[in-house]
């Protein structure tokens, strides 16, 4: 499983990008920020290496905004960009798809929260959304329980969990991506029915982050923020083989200001 905020699918493509996830061998890809219709994100992948993968689309309303995507080998069972809960619903910021796999039944889901800003109708929009996930995953929770179907919940939640998960913490408190309230959601999800692999795989800490800005040097110096995730059910974190962010050599060779996650399961 990878999951990689591409900070627009063409310009990933144009970076190189395209080649990464590739040589990557994964199964399932899930992709935040396509920031592309379904037909240009379809012309995007044409004669590449994903020209035959399935692949499942919900762009934002908003032309060039968001829009999260999952590309598979196999087909899915089932797709729902829709999941009756209308804060996250139709912004291109939620998508779920099950698949039949070596490992069991499972659910997978691509989404891509606000980033915020303090005090503005985006960070209303942002604890909306976070007030919707608090319901959808223990929806998905309840149902993993009930019925076996695992689950495993990727993409860039723009959420540092801990200080560990920002380089510079003291000068971000207070600030969006690492409030207190947004934490508290986090919080929530992995005291109780949710894993954070990153984190459970990657070691204590700090790090290892997944963006940087394009700006300054912080990419050079490490200066980072953990912010894509994937967290899964109980069941299926005990496959969790291993966790590794893919940080590009160089920063010349960055084909977006997010490095991809992959996690093995077997």
């Amino acid at each position: 499983m990878v999951t990689a905020n591409v900070n627009g699918i063409r310009a990933t493509a144009r970076r190189g990008g395209l080649e990464w996830l590739a040589e990557s061998k994964a199964d399932v890809i899930c992709l935040q920020e396509v920031r592309a219709t379904t037909e240009q994100l379809l012309e995007t992948l044409a004669g590449s290496a994903f020209d035959k993968w399935h692949v499942e689309h919900a762009p934002a309303p908003e032309l060039g905004r968001a829009g999260v995507a999952v590309l598979s080998k196999s087909p899915p069972t089932s797709v729902r960009n829709a999941v009756k809960v209308p804060t996250i619903d139709g912004q291109g910021r939620w998508l779920e798809c099950d698949f039949s796999t070596p490992i069991g039944d499972l659910t997978v889901v691509s989404t891509y929260i606000h980033s915020g800003e303090v005090e503005t109708p985006k960070q209303d929009a942002k604890f909306a959304f976070l007030q919707g996930m608090d319901q959808r995953l223990s929806t998905l929770a309840r149902s993993a329980k009930k019925s076996g179907r695992e689950v495993l919940v990727c993409g860039d939640f723009n959420i540092g969990h801990r200080e560990v998960d920002i380089k510079n913490w003291k000068g971000n408190r207070g600030k969006a991506g690492f409030l207190e309230e947004e934490r508290a959601h986090l919080d929530g999800w992995f005291t109780k029915d949710w894993i954070d692999l990153g984190r459970e795989l990657g070691g204590p800490g700090p790090g290892p982050y997944t963006w940087w800005s394009w700006r300054g040097r912080g990419f050079d110096t490490d200066g980072g923020w953990r912010i894509d995730y994937q967290i899964a059910t109980s069941g299926l974190a005990q496959r969790a083989k291993s966790a590794i962010v893919g940080k590009a050599s160089s920063y010349v060779e960055r084909w977006s200001d997010h490095a991809p996650l992959s996690v093995h399961f077997s």
